[in-house]
């Protein structure tokens, strides 16, 4: 049950960050403001570092982690196209930016009770992932 639970909350941190490296993506090119283009760099940044260092775990289980779910992928990506077309703005960006973050803790702490079994490890990870998306939550409310 413990390793089960490790490796399916690991694999969800995998996904979430490559959803999270993935937004910023979306939209970096875009940002007017270089203290928010480098913010979101700096955010890209500690997102990758993370994930290098939750795949090793997962890769000691033999695990190649987990791609997000194509749908929401797919969602994520016409909702971002959509706004941009419509409000090409930091504010824009900004708004998205927090609404991945806002939906990115609510999954990790359902996932951390989902799988109440993980190492403590795996919930580390977890935690720091989702006080990373805090972190970056509180420093983009300046550009809504």
């Amino acid at each position: 049950m413990i390793e089960h639970d490790t490796i399916e909350l690991l694999r969800e941190c995998d996904a979430g960050i490559q959803m999270g490296i993935a937004a910023i993506d979306e939209v970096k090119d875009n940002v007017k403001s270089a203290d928010f283009g480098n913010m979101l760099d700096n955010y890209q940044r500690e997102y990758a570092q993370l994930q290098n260092e939750i795949q090793g775990v997962l890769h000691s289980y033999h695990d190649e982690g987990k791609d997000p779910n194509p749908v929401a992928k797919g969602m994520a990506k016409l909702k971002t196209d959509f706004t941009m077309a419509m409000h090409d703005t930091d504010q824009t960006i900004a708004d998205l930016i927090t609404d991945g973050c806002n939906m990115g803790i609510k999954s990790l702490n359902k996932y951390l009770n989902q799988y109440g079994g993980a190492d403590g490890r795996a919930k580390d990870f977890t935690k720091r992932l989702i006080e990373l998306q805090d972190r970056q939550l509180k420093e983009i409310r300046k550009f809504l």
